[in-house]
């Protein structure tokens, strides 16, 4: 544990810099090794729908986050803890949902390479920020963290 956990998590805001690296990669991937999709009316529809939910999950957690008055960018320290809204769900509403969008593109557009690439973007999330983050929020909140973590999943499920 670095002695800046309890300033901030990170230097680096890895989340959205994964993001928009699996995103750019899946695209690329798409050009030179096309890796498709069956093309039929329920994988395309599922695909909406998931774009739908994963940009519904970052509007209203960032809303949220908003209304509470505390920081939304990943690299920054944590004003409050919010443990309402889409928090009460999971604790990562955030990068659940970039998950599902990420899915969601590759399911609607045919381009294979969104899925795996949206895995491999959220198992690097937990390694790169998530872990950093809790560690960050027991640091600020203490028993209040230690309570919530212990009720709310860090994804979705337990």
């Amino acid at each position: 544990m670095t002695g800046s956990e309890g300033t901030r998590p990170n230097r680096l805001p890895w989340p959205p810099m994964l993001l928009a690296i699996a995103a750019l990669a899946a695209i690329g991937l798409g050009v030179v090794l096309p890796l498709p999709l069956p093309r039929n009316e329920l994988v395309v529809w599922t695909g909406y729908v998931l774009v739908a939910l994963g940009f519904s999950g970052d509007v209203w957690a960032i809303l949220t986050m908003r209304a509470a008055r505390t920081n939304v960018l990943p690299h920054r320290a944590a004003d409050r803890l919010v443990t309402w809204g889409p928090f009460r769900f999971s604790r990562n509403p955030i990068y659940l949902a970039n998950t599902l969008l990420l899915t969601g593109i590759g399911l609607a557009v045919g381009n294979g390479w969104f899925v795996p690439l949206a895995l491999l973007m959220a198992v690097l999330v937990d390694r790169l920020a998530i872990r950093r983050e809790e560690r960050h929020l027991a640091i600020r909140f203490g028993n209040a963290w230690i309570e919530y973590a212990s009720m709310t999943p860090r994804w979705l499920i337990r």
